[in-house]
């Protein structure tokens, strides 16, 4: 529980930092769009409001998730995660309709630019400040497993590369004084987000449909399972599945037929926590089988069964 806790104040304070970040380069941006008139910074600002959005919602899903599962929800409240997750890469997906929206009308009316100066210095300090939060919310969800931290930074990322893209834009429209870049680059911004969109609500859409584990994380598992292969016959009925940061492991242990309730009970403690020591945030339920006798040759280093023909089976 004092982990579990300590994992929730890290991704508090990395929620706290996302959104006073956010709102900093919302006001500047804003204040710069309308000095300015450029549509690639008031589609950045867009942008930027989405990801305020995305921030109290993460914060919200957050406190939401920690909870510890009840009578209604006897896993857990982990998915209101990945609920969060695919809202933000919906989010995203409209903010690229309006900036695509906004840039046509622009290229339509051929409405004009003033001072490209004040938006280049505004995107430039938005990559920085962009820059710095993404790799900042990347190590978090690293750290905690957190998927609705990890949908942020991703949408971070794709601010870095936005404002990269209206920085050249507006620094091309400085030097040549062709405006009509300004609304081309939105909308090349606009077509990043969709990809974006993508990218964001993948993995937590996938989290809601119980897709098992990555390949990567079930080997660990398997690995585990391994290092006791003079102790229990075998295992099979594999099946992993995930919710915001809670992983879910089931499994049936085959083990010697005359071996004591105490010794399996231990056995199965003891591969629960070397599972849980390499994947934290780990639920295993293990149903325990005994052998049937029928194998040639037993796995288990003790005189009292001879094997069970389903050893090496796995799913």
């Amino acid at each position: 529980m004092k982990a579990s806790m300590s994992l929730f104040s890290i991704e508090k304070a990395a929620s706290a930092v996302l959104v006073g970040v956010v709102v900093g380069l919302i006001a500047l941006k804003i204040v710069v769009g309308l000095i300015s008139g450029s549509i690639s910074v008031f589609a950045q600002a867009t942008d930027s409001l989405l990801d305020l959005f995305a921030g109290v919602l993460t914060f919200v899903a957050i406190r939401i998730a920690i909870k510890p599962a009840d009578e209604e929800h006897p896993f857990g409240h982990g998915k209101v995660e990945d609920v969060v997750g695919v809202v933000q890469g919906v989010l995203i997906f409209i903010a690229a309709v309006m900036i695509t929206y906004s840039s046509v009308l622009r290229i339509v009316r051929g409405s004009s630019l003033q001072l490209p100066e004040a938006g280049i210095g505004v995107m430039l300090v938005s990559v920085i400040a962009s820059v710095c939060l993404s790799r900042y919310l990347l190590r978090v969800s690293k750290a905690t497993g957190s998927t609705v931290i990890e949908a942020n930074a991703r949408n971070i990322q794709g601010d870095v590369y936005s404002a990269v893209a209206v920085l050249v834009g507006l620094l091309l429209v400085r030097v040549t004084g062709l405006t009509i870049f300004d609304p081309l680059l939105a909308i090349g911004v606009a077509m990043y987000l969709v990809k974006l969109s993508y990218d964001t609500a993948r993995k937590p859409f996938l989290g809601l449909v119980d897709t098992r584990l990555p390949q990567p994380e079930q080997a660990v598992i398997e690995s585990c399972l391994a290092a006791y292969e003079g102790r229990v016959v075998g295992f099979h009925e594999l099946r992993t599945r995930r919710a915001g940061n809670q992983r879910y492991i089931d499994l049936h242990l085959v083990m010697a037929k005359n071996i004591s309730l105490e010794h399996a009970h231990e056995v199965c403690d003891w591969l629960e926590r070397d599972i849980r020591w390499k994947l934290p945030r780990s639920n295993i339920t293990i149903h325990v089988e005994p052998c049937d006798g029928r194998c040639k040759q037993c796995t288990v280093d003790s005189s009292v069964c001879k094997g069970d023909s389903r050893a090496n089976e796995t799913v």
